[in-house]
C-alpha cells in the first residue's frame, strides 16, 4: 500500500470508530432521531472518503500492474473495477 494513503486510510478509519460509537450512544440516549440520521450520514460519507482512499491505492498499484501485465491480468482489473462500481450486476 502507498505509504500516504495508508496513513490517510488509518485516519479516516479511527474518525469511524469515534463516529460509530458516537452513533451507539446516541441511539441508547434515545436522542432525537434526525440527529441520530444526521450522525448516521456522516458516516456514510466518512465510509465513502476511505473507499476512495482505497480505490486510489488499488488503481495505482494493482490495476496498473495488471493493465501492464495484459491479457487475462487486464480483464481481472476491469472486472474488479466494475463491482467496485456496481456495474456487473450482483
Amino acid at each position: 500500500m502507498i505509504e500516504d494513503i495508508q496513513k490517510r486510510a488509518l485516519h479516516r478509519t479511527r474518525i469511524l470508530e469515534g463516529q460509530l460509537r458516537g452513533l451507539g450512544r446516541m441511539i441508547e440516549n434515545e436522542d432525537y432521531c434526525m440527529d441520530i440520521i444526521t450522525q448516521s450520514r456522516a458516516i456514510q460519507r466518512s465510509l465513502e472518503s476511505l473507499n476512495r482512499l482505497l480505490l486510489e491505492n488499488h488503481l495505482r498499484t494493482h490495476v496498473t500492474h495488471m493493465f501492464e501485465q495484459g491479457g487475462d491480468d487486464r480483464e481481472q482489473a476491469v472486472a474488479e473495477l466494475l463491482r467496485a462500481f456496481d456495474f456487473d450486476g450482483r
